[in-house]
């Protein structure tokens, strides 16, 4: 079994681990309703995507 001969470095472990952070997720708002919503998804609160209804929204009680 292949073991380490050296230490590694802590230079040398962040380098390795400089792409492994998460970043946000890019949001885009709804030009019918103006909440936010995913890119290239229906919109959560209005249900309309790229003009068209696609889920009916929810009626209040």
């Amino acid at each position: 079994m292949a073991v380490p001969k050296h230490k590694t470095s802590k230079s040398k472990r962040d380098m390795r681990r400089s792409h492994d952070s998460i970043d946000a997720p890019n949001l885009s708002v709804c030009p019918k309703c103006g909440e936010a919503k995913l890119p290239h998804h229906a919109c959560p609160q209005c249900g309309e995507y790229k003009g068209r209804t696609l889920v009916p929204e929810k009626e209040e009680e």
